[in-house]
């Protein structure tokens, strides 16, 4: 888990039609009117946009709390619904372990269906073990069932495979095997068993790669064994060594890791070099890691100035790869970007001393200037306090390029409604209007019914009857400037996912609440 401090009634579907302007309902945390999401959105929010980390307007306990009172509230289907599209399609880790084990205390054959979804990976294993035993989903204990679950998924390893997890702590593979007592099924299964419990067992029926990094912990001699990455750094291994796993490492690998890399001279090989530039550019690899487009951002970003610019060109690339299945959207598209000073806060929540460089900002500048690609007339209109209309971009820049013009923006007062306004004065015509933001308006706070974005849209329908908004909301706080109705779509997110839907609504409207509806068509 990311923050381990945390864990040592279905609201009915909207009726609203296009015509109705409901009054806001609510204050956010910024102190602005808005629009309180139904239980099933704002939960769907959280899942899809919470860490479990502080957020510039809510700590990780208050995040934790909303999402456990939301989850208690909503039919525990939607939960277990909810948990697998936030890990398969969110690609969501702390979340859907936290979901999964509200279900494992409300219904264990929900659990059932949906634990090989969730927990797909040694990784997600122990966070769910984590979520359990801290006690707060409601339970310390794992159960009957969850111990019979986490035994199937144990089993379902081969010798190789469950070596390979015995990487992480709290718990570590070592904890959950002395709590769920897998029985082995054979010698050789007793004795990796008997290996990583630190028991005794019988070395010739030991695991050929086991075998391998004991003696390669030895000598420190010959080949690297094919061992996860975490295993090898803590040992004082030499610049061949490096290489050797540099050669070896996996996509994701590559990618987190090419300052150390630089630091243990792997890049002064121009041959090595290309190899992994033509591995991180590559799309099937691409696609296989199942990355965020914004954690290419984020490795650009914090890549050494001496990086060679080949492995730097080949981020931008995987980049582009990242956000191939962005659609092309009909007609005219305004994407209007927040950069105001709440969008500073890291896009994954404040971490200490491991916090992201990368910021909500530039999440939302990378989506507009995806979208910008796909759509090279598109207008992007960046805006905080008010609207800045100092910036031209070139579509056929790279999107990192774009993004970072965009988040150097700002820092002011959030008014979503300026964004609007701004297109309204000048009388602009639109088909699909896209703001991506933490929605925590508060400078166009006034008395009226509405919220001033709502009043904005209502002056942009009265040009544009077919047109439609979305809300992109990058940050768990469960409030909106525009309520769901059949032109207007909340959707919360930091991965492509969220596109997927948008061009459903593009397509479809909005009338049955389609992101909902979305998560609802995850079968069990």
């Amino acid at each position: 888990m990311s923050n381990k401090k945390l864990f040592s009634n279905s609201s009915k579907k909207s009726t609203v039609s296009k015509k109705v302007t409901l009054p806001a309902n609510t204050v956010n945390e910024a102190g602005g009117i808005a629009y309180k999401l139904s239980d099933k959105a704002a939960l769907a929010q959280y899942a899809m946009t919470g860490t479990f980390n502080g957020t510039y307007y809510a700590s990780d306990a208050d995040q934790l709390k909303r999402t456990l009172e939301l989850a208690n509230k909503v039919d525990p289907k939607f939960v277990a619904k909810l948990a697998v599209y936030a890990r398969q399609k969110g690609l969501m880790k702390d979340m859907p372990a936290v979901l999964a084990a509200v279900v494992a205390g409300r219904d264990s054959d929900l659990l059932v269906k949906i634990f090989d979804r969730v927990v797909d990976n040694p990784k997600m294993l122990r966070n769910f073990v984590q979520v359990i035993r801290s006690g707060a989903t409601g339970r310390k204990s794992l159960g009957t069932r969850p111990k019979r679950l986490i035994q199937n998924y144990l089993e379902s390893l081969n010798d190789e495979q469950l070596f390979k997890a015995d990487i992480g702590n709290d718990p570590s593979l070592q904890d959950i095997i002395k709590l769920v007592h897998p029985k082995p099924t054979n010698k050789k299964r007793s004795a990796m068993y008997g290996y990583l419990l630190d028991k005794e067992y019988n070395k010739r029926d030991l695991a050929q790669i086991a075998k391998d990094f004991e003696n390669f912990k030895k000598e420190l001699g010959g080949e690297i064994p094919d061992v996860p990455f975490q295993m090898l750094t803590a040992l004082p291994l030499k610049d061949s060594h490096w290489k050797q796993i540099a050669e070896n490492a996996t996509w994701n690998q590559i990618r987190m890791n090419l300052n150390t890399f630089a630091r243990h001279n792997v890049l002064t090989d121009p041959k090595l070099v290309k190899r992994l530039a033509d591995k991180l550019r590559d799309g099937e690899q691409v696609k296989r890691a199942k990355v965020f487009p914004y954690q290419l951002f984020t490795a650009f970003l914090n890549v050494d100035s001496s990086m060679p610019v080949e492995l730097t060109n080949a981020l931008q690339d995987a980049a582009e790869y990242s956000l191939d299945n962005i659609p092309t959207f009909p007609g005219k598209v305004y994407v209007m970007v927040d950069t105001s000073g709440s969008m500073s806060s890291a896009v994954t929540g404040n971490r200490g001393s491991v916090t992201s460089k990368m910021r909500c900002v530039d999440v939302a500048g990378l989506f507009a200037s995806a979208i910008l690609r796909k759509n090279p007339d598109a207008e992007i209109i960046p805006f905080d306090t008010s609207v800045h209309t100092n910036h031209r971009l070139n579509p056929r820049d790279s999107i990192m390029t774009n993004a970072q013009k965009l988040a150097s923006f700002g820092g002011g007062g959030t008014n979503c409604s300026s964004a609007l306004a701004y297109v309204n004065k000048n009388a602009g015509k639109g088909d699909l209007v896209i703001y991506v933001s933490d929605n925590e308006s508060w400078v166009d706070s006034n008395h009226y019914r509405s919220t001033a974005t709502m009043t904005e849209w209502n002056k942009f329908k009265a040009r544009n009857k077919d047109a439609k908004l979305v809300c992109i909301d990058i940050q768990p706080y469960a409030t909106t400037q525009a309520h769901d109705r059949d032109d207007i779509l909340n959707v919360g997110g930091f991965s492509d996912q969220v596109f997927d839907v948008i061009a459903r609504f593009v397509e479809l409207g909005n009338n049955k609440d389609l992101w909902i509806k979305t998560i609802e068509e995850v079968t069990l």
